[in-house]
């Protein structure tokens, strides 16, 4: 019992981590709780309040149209957060099995797969997405399609690295001497034990997804009107930096506060399976 309440308590001791893991909490509650908590419509209209600075009525202030700030980055949540998470799950799914295959398999399998991997992570930064989301249109589907494509190789080499680490230890090398079948050894000896650092990874790639996200929103190339995320939220304001410094401010610090959480909740998780690593080989 003590071995799986002992990772909480050491990542519970890092303020950082634990900071970034209750402010995700928090973001993620109201996106999912948005229409309980969200003070007004994010689409009404009310023009006789267009550009208001935050107030008692409207704690962040309004946009040009008289919408209520506050409301729109509640609702904005539910696609920023949610195309985050959602991208970086469909990309550690493939990179997983990619991984799980290229190391298992290896020969011309390994090859072909790895040599994918290498041109996947030697394309600048954003600009595959960027491109694939142009070809594609505007949309959260092909946004989310176009950041999956470009991300799932990280998670192949990772895997990949795991697997051939784990093929030669004596639990693997028992049970296929015993005559477990390939399918009973991945799903029992080699997925289960490479799954620590995908979720690390996982973690750091959630911070990156929500900033491509924002930026291909800010770019016309996500989130469409009437829906709307922190990034179309920027784009929409960027008129208005001068007479209405609030349109940006909010949006960027939320965006800036989330992707800091993310890493800082990554780093702690990677000091926790560190320690696990080397206590599970005698270090």
């Amino acid at each position: 019992m003590t071995e799986y309440i002992a990772p909480f308590g050491r990542l519970a001791a890092n303020r950082l981590a634990l900071a970034g893991g209750i402010l995700i909490l928090a973001v993620g509650m109201m996106a999912v709780l948005a229409p309980h908590v969200a003070p007004h419509d994010p689409r009404q209209i009310d023009l006789s309040h267009s550009l208001s600075a935050p107030d008692s009525s409207f704690p962040l202030g309004t946009n040009k149209l008289g919408r209520c700030v506050l409301s729109q980055m509640i609702y904005g949540a539910r696609v920023t957060l949610g195309v985050g998470v959602g991208v970086v799950l469909a990309s550690a799914l493939v990179g997983m099995i990619m991984g799980v295959v290229s190391g298992y398999c290896g020969g011309m399998i390994d090859e072909l797969i790895m040599r994918l991997v290498d041109i996947m992570l030697a394309l600048p930064g954003i600009l595959p997405a960027l491109i694939i989301a142009g070809l594609l249109g505007p949309g959260v589907f092909n946004l989310m399609l176009a950041l999956t494509v470009t991300a799932w190789a990280g998670y192949a080499r990772i895997v990949r690295s795991s697997v051939l680490t784990l093929k030669p230890l004596p639990f693997v090398e028992s049970a296929r001497a015993l005559g477990a079948s390939h399918r009973y050894i991945l799903r029992v000896h080699i997925v289960p034990n490479c799954l620590a650092p995908v979720i690390v990874l996982a973690t750091f790639g959630v911070a990156r997804a929500i900033l491509a996200v924002s930026a291909l929103s800010f770019l016309g190339l996500g989130c469409q009107a009437p829906n709307f995320d922190w990034g179309a939220m920027l784009k929409e304001s960027l008129l208005y930096m001068r007479s209405a410094p609030h349109l940006v401010v909010f949006p960027g610090l939320a965006i800036m506060l989330l992707v800091l959480a993310f890493n800082f909740l990554g780093d702690g998780l990677r000091d926790i399976m560190d320690v696990q690593s080397n206590r599970k080989h005698g270090y």
